[in-house]
């Protein structure tokens, strides 16, 4: 059974940091894109970062030298650091998994797996 638990959420001022962690198990791919997405209230979900099996790394344009998508491979947990944060990065976050390379890695479609999701709150 795969399961993926978000941790790291939280409330912080603006020009802050944030480092969100998805601790994944059971998923036994050797293929795999593993997606930051973010739902802010009233809005679409959003793609902010994957990775993938290859170690290509891919982000949102407008979030770009902001944030960085990482992975530890000994203890199977995908991260999220997020810098300058600003009251619009405010939403709920989640890691998600699909069982391929990340084609289109910003479409919530196809991702196999998802977490419950951490809320992430920047106050100005």
């Amino acid at each position: 059974q795969v399961q993926l638990v978000e941790s790291g959420g939280g409330s912080v001022q603006a020009g802050g940091s944030l480092r969100l962690s998805c601790a994944v198990s059971g998923y036994t791919y050797t293929k795999y894109c593993m997606g930051w997405f973010r739902q802010a209230p009233g809005k679409e979900r959003e793609g902010v970062a994957a990775l993938d099996s290859t170690g290509s790394k891919y982000y949102a344009d407008s979030l770009k030298g902001r944030i960085t998508i990482s992975k530890d491979n000994a203890n199977n947990t995908l991260y999220l650091v997020m810098n300058s944060l600003k009251p619009e990065d405010t939403a709920v976050y989640y890691c998600a998994v699909k069982a391929w390379f990340c084609i289109y890695w910003y479409s919530q479609t196809n991702y196999n797996y998802w977490g419950q999701g951490t809320q992430v709150t920047v106050s100005s």
